[in-house]
């Protein structure tokens, strides 16, 4: 089993169903689902998908589905560390950077999967889009 660091644009590409997105998100966790892949994302990942798409669904509904995920996603927390690490770090984006480090915080993480691939380089760890990552998955 793989083990697989999510950014948030993938949680909003399976919530939202933006296609041609989706598929390859629906595709991560019915992997996820089969245990072949073990899915992380952070603390501030979950809270930022909830926050851009309570726009877009009901409140009721959007705490449902992400309650749902849990069962396929462990969250990372950011603590201290991590964000003092991400503010000294030379990552152009901050939250980006919360990102890398709550990644890097996973013993034995194979990939970061994002559709912005450019904003994690100089990761440490291969980083891939979701259509590629499914390939290794």
């Amino acid at each position: 089993m793989r083990n697989v660091f999510g950014d948030t644009n993938i949680h909003i590409d399976l919530l939202a169903d933006r296609p041609p997105f989706s598929k390859f998100a629906v595709s991560i966790f019915d992997l996820a689902e089969k245990h072949k892949a073990k899915l992380f994302t952070s603390s501030h990942s979950y809270a930022t998908t909830h926050y851009l798409l309570k726009k877009y669904m009901g409140e009721k509904e959007l705490r449902v589905v992400l309650y749902s995920l849990l069962d396929f996603i462990d969250i990372i927390s950011i603590d201290l560390s991590i964000i003092k690490k991400s503010l000294l770090s030379n990552h152009k984006d901050f939250e980006d950077a919360i990102q890398i480090f709550a990644a890097g915080s996973i013993k034995s993480l194979d990939f970061i999967v994002t559709r912005n691939i450019k904003d994690f380089k100089d990761a440490g760890v291969t980083v891939l889009p979701p259509d590629e990552l499914i390939h290794f998955l």
